[in-house]
């Protein structure tokens, strides 16, 4: 119980620095900042791809920020609304962010191994999230759990990634065949995470 509290607490401080990150974009001058680097002139120059960009880390940073507070039992039983209306918010963060993840995870650096994954993990990170809601419109909490468990997993890529980056670059000898490894690694393994937990916390269920 100690354990799951100080892993709970752990998530919830990460994913707030994390989902507030974006913000360091609209501050920053550089307008090659962070990932931006690694993009041609000529892309950041495309005002759909740009559209696309900020609707992805504002949106997905939201989702980060809040999906957490989901998980707090407390808050389910006691503000069953607030709990509601903080699961809608994030729904369509996620839908939209993902939309917009699909299309620039066609542009990421990396060649098709860091554009497969990226989209992919797009694409798994919209249907968890959509079947989520469409269970719990039908009734159906346990399954609405189990995606949503899912689904925040892959939202909390947005972490990984930045954990993964410092620690791989010098390993694989580089931005470039490190980003590639990442584009996987930062999504996969928590969706095993995902599932183990899934196993142990509905174990009366399965």
């Amino acid at each position: 119980m100690v354990l799951k509290k100080i892993s709970y607490y752990i998530i919830a401080v990460l994913a707030v620095l994390i989902g507030l990150y974006p913000i360091v974009y609209f501050i920053v001058p550089d307008v090659k900042f962070g990932l931006l680097a690694s993009k041609s002139s000529e892309l950041l120059a495309n005002n759909l791809w740009n559209t696309m960009f900020y609707t992805h880390i504002i949106l997905g940073g939201i989702a980060l920020l809040i999906g957490w507070l989901q998980f707090n039992k407390k808050l389910r039983l006691k503000k069953l609304e607030l709990h509601k209306k903080i699961g809608k918010i994030y729904v369509i963060s996620v839908l939209l962010s993902g939309v917009s993840g699909l299309y620039i995870g066609y542009f990421a650096t990396g060649g098709i191994i860091a554009k497969s994954g990226f989209m992919t993990m797009a694409i798994a990170w919209f249907l968890t999230t959509l079947f989520a809601f469409t269970t719990i419109k039908k009734g159906n909490i346990i399954q609405h759990q189990k995606l949503m468990i899912y689904s925040y997993a892959i939202c909390f890529a947005a972490v990984t990634l930045r954990i993964y980056l410092p620690i791989f670059i010098p390993i694989m000898g580089g931005f470039l065949p490190a980003y590639k490894l990442i584009a996987w690694l930062c999504w996969v393994p928590n969706i095993i995470v995902a599932y183990f937990i899934i196993k142990y916390q509905f174990k009366k269920t399965i």
